[in-house]
Order: C-alpha cells, then structure tokens, then sequence
C-alpha cells in the first residue's frame, strides 16, 4: 500500500507534534523549533516587522517569560526527541535507564527479561545491535541518562498548556486500543507472533499491509499515534502477509483479473494484465460473495434433506432392531414349544410301547403258566400209564383202563401260534425323524429367504427379473421393517402342514 505525503499545516501545531501557542493578552506569541535552531517571534495584528522586533527583545528581556521560553524548548526538544529516550523493547519511556557496553539505552526491567529466557542458550545478545556476550553483563542504573528524562519529562509536563476545553479530538483512521494488560500473552504453538519482539515472542494482534510485519499490542502502538503510520492498513495477524502482495511488482493485491481468474496490483492492469476484464477485489468479492450465499443455501437445503433422511434412517434402524428382537424371542418361544412338543410326543409314544410290552407280556406270562400246569399234568398222568402198562392181574387192569383212557382237559386249549411280527422293529422312530428333519429344514429355508428379504434400503436399479422382485419385496417391506413374515415360518413347521399333520 501507498503511503500518502501528511497534508500541509497550516498555523502552529499542537502541543502533541512538539509545538507550543501561547496567547498573553490579546497578543499571539509563537514558538517554533526544528532539528538544529530555534526562531521565536511576535507579532500583533496591523503591526510592522520592525515593531515587532523592538518588542521582543523587550519581552525577551523579562525573565519570567525567558524561564517560560525555556521550558518551551525543553518540552519541544522532549516530544521532537520522544525517540531518543524511548526503550527499543517496550516502546515505552526509560524506567531505570541502564547502558549496555554496545552503548544502547534500555529499561533494567525489560533488558533483564530479555537476558533472563537466554539464559538456556548461553549467549547474550543486545536486541538492537545483536551484539553478543559470552557472560552475562553486568547492569547499573545509569543515573545521568535518569534524570535528564525525569527533568525533561517534568518539565514537558508543566509546560504544556491545558487543552482547550470545548475542542474536538483529531479523527484517526485507526482507533487506539485499550492499554495492554500487566501480563503480556506469549505466542504459543498455531499463533502468529510478533515481528519486532525479541526474545520470546508476544502473541501479534494485528499485521500491517504495508510494512508486511505483524505487531503485538505493544509494538502496534506507533501505527496508532504517528501520523504517517496512521494511515497504513491493518488487517488482523496472518503469516500469509506475503500472498496479499504481487510478486511482481511488490505492491497490494487489490485488483480482481476476471480473464486469468487471479488477483494482480494496479502495476499489473498496465503490463499483462492490459485490455483484460478487470474489477477491484471488493467488487469481485461481493459478487462471489452472492454466489457463496447461493452455495450456502443450497447447501443448508441439502444439509436439512440428509438430516431428515438421518433421522428417517435412524428410526428405520431402532424399528429394524426392535423388530429383530421381537423375531428373536418368538422364534425362541416357537423352537421351545417345538421341543417341548417334541419331548411330549417322545413321551407319549414311550408310554404307548410300554403297556403294549406289558399287556402282551401279561397275556403270554398267563398263557405259559397254563401251558406249564399241562405239561406237569400230563407227565403225572403219563407216570400213572406207565404203571398201569405193568399191571399183571388182567381183571384189573381191564377195570381201570375206562378211567386211564378219558381226555385230559388241557386238551380242549388251543395251539399257541406265534405271531412273525412279534417285535417293535416296525414301530422305529427313524421315518419319524427323517420327515421331521425334512420338514424343519424346509422351513428353515423360508425362515433364511425371509430373513434375506428384509432390508432397511431400497434396491437402486434392479439389472434383472430376480432382483427388480425383490426390489418389490423391499418396496413392500420398507415401511414394515419386520420381522413376522419369519415368525409366520416359524409357526409353519410348528403346524406341520402336510405328511406331518398327524405326526404332531
């Protein structure tokens, strides 16, 4: 940026720029002092050179207002000189002005702390030369350099007149900032920090475009008090300084190419950038501006259809999961009333073998208890024959023989004919099991294709017969998110429709 040449003054300046006016009894008096000699003069309005100079040897001569002169060119020589007795660390007046053997001023205070974070390197350098020392110099007052800016500083102030008391403040481009705080904050890591501090580095507040330096509060001082300074731009503290600047001609980038889509100086629409379309930054930036509200409300729009769809999506999600355990527990509950129908059934069939076994082997336990008593019965009656066969009296033996030769009655009881089939082979469970298997792993394949068919998304584009079906599926299911199609199978081979109807 350009700095401007300060307008011309017209009259005296201010007691502020080291000037001082004083107005005794109707007459002006003026005092002016530059670098190297001092001119006073009086004057009074429609009176001549020459009796303007008659008159101040006159006044001159009066020691009052001689002791007033000099106290004028004291106060005039302190705000001319303010540089000259000002620390180079703190920007501030000395307090406790110490001399280094490099032969630069600094406040004890500031020169110390500034030694004091060297320490860990162990080498000491003067912040405005850079002088090195191996040791650590030695500090003391300097008492002469002390009371010269005492008595300057007294003697400005007594001096200086009171300000006018209806007069208005110059206006500034750059409001002066709140006085910095006691405790200084420290650039820590990710902060930009200042350029002019030596030593640890305060944390910069603002950068100036035109210096290309950044400055914390206290060295961003001048820019708020020196006329020339004021009229720099600040913008807040960035380490990017140098992309605002043209490489080219090292000027301020404030101009928009529009053809090149870049931003160039003012030096740049004369040289390559000549004949393009071209608009100041800050038009191009509101223009762009426009666009980003644009993209910006397209993109809250677009923010808040995702949301809506994030929050449709989460309660698919919950309503999946809710219905997911629901299909949990009722297959659960399912499968253990099938087990339980199951070992019902075992039971029972148990139960039916076991009083079969026992009614037949109650009926054959009888039968050969019969079958005994006619085999004993038949060995005794064969015994008495045999004896009866032995018998030698003829006449005897011809009497008895009616009562040897009847029946026996065991004889009226029929052949025991066994049955070929007398076994429980027939009764195996094998066939049970086998359609009972074939039956649960059927269902369980309609329970697998239904678990698979339910989804939370819908398919994009189905590429095929089979998927644009299941597409449906989903599109039918979409709002259901559930699971008792599944549980409807789990009933199924419950019920058992089919060859095993009556089986359970």
């Amino acid at each position: 940026m350009m700095i401007q040449s300060q307008p011309e003054q017209k009259g005296l300046r201010n007691r502020d720029a080291g000037y001082l006016n004083v107005s005794p009894a109707g007459n002006d008096l003026h005092t002016a002092h530059t670098q190297n000699q001092e001119v006073s003069y009086y004057s009074c309005g429609g009176h001549s050179s020459s009796s303007a100079q008659t008159r101040k040897s006159k006044v001159i001569s009066d020691t009052p207002l001689r002791r007033l002169l000099v106290s004028v060119k004291m106060a005039e020589a302190f705000f001319e000189d303010r540089d000259s007795f000002s620390c180079s660390i703190c920007l501030d007046i000395l307090k406790d002005p110490v001399t280094t053997s490099c032969g630069h001023n600094y406040c004890m205070g500031c020169i110390e702390g500034c030694w004091d974070q060297d320490d860990l390197k162990g080498v000491y350098s003067c912040p405005e030369c850079r002088q090195t020392f191996v040791q650590r110099p030695v500090l003391n007052r300097n008492t002469l350099l002390a009371k010269v800016v005492e008595k300057l500083k007294h003697t400005a102030l007594h001096a200086a007149p009171p300000a006018a008391p209806h007069a208005d403040p110059p206006a500034a481009p750059h409001a002066a900032p709140p006085a910095a705080p006691p405790a200084h904050c420290y650039a820590g890591p990710g902060d930009v920090e200042c350029d002019f501090c030596t030593g640890r580095k305060h944390k910069a507040l603002m950068s100036c475009l035109a210096c290309l330096v950044s400055y914390c509060e206290t060295h961003l001082q001048p820019h708020y008090n020196f006329p020339a300074l004021k009229k720099h731009m600040l913008v807040k503290a960035s380490t990017q300084l140098q992309e605002k600047i043209c490489s080219q001609h090292d000027k301020l980038l404030e101009v928009y190419c529009r053809t090149d889509q870049q931003c160039i100086c003012y030096l740049c629409t004369m040289d390559e950038h000549k004949g393009h379309d071209t608009v100041s930054a800050a038009a191009e930036r509101t223009e762009k501006q426009k666009q980003v509200g644009e993209k910006q409300q397209k993109s809250q729009q677009r923010i808040q259809e995702r949301e809506k769809e994030m929050q449709e999506l989460r309660q698919a999600v919950d309503s999946l999961k809710l219905s997911a355990q629901a299909a949990v527990d009722d297959s659960e509950r399912i499968f253990a009333e099938l087990i339980r129908t199951m070992e019902t059934r075992c039971s029972e069939v148990k139960e039916l073998i076991r009083d079969q076994e026992k009614a037949e082997v109650s009926q054959s336990e009888g039968l050969l208890e019969r079958l005994e008593q006619e085999v004993a019965e038949l060995r005794r009656r064969d015994s008495e024959l045999e004896k009866f066969s032995h018998t030698e009296d003829n006449i005897h033996f011809l009497q008895r023989f009616k009562d040897h030769s009847a029946p026996p009655v065991s004889e009226e009881m029929p052949a025991v004919i066994l049955n070929q089939s007398r076994d429980f082979k027939t009764v195996m469970t094998s066939d049970l099991q086998e359609k009972l298997m074939l039956c649960c792993k059927e269902g369980v394949v309609e329970i697998s294709a239904a678990v698979k068919a339910v989804h939370i998304l819908q398919s994009a584009e189905p590429s095929t017969q089979a998927a644009a079906s299941v597409a449906q599926y989903h599109r039918k299911y979409y709002q259901k998110y559930s699971f008792k199609d599944i549980c409807v199978h789990c009933r199924k081979i419950k019920m058992c429709h089919g060859p095993m109807g009556k089986c359970l």
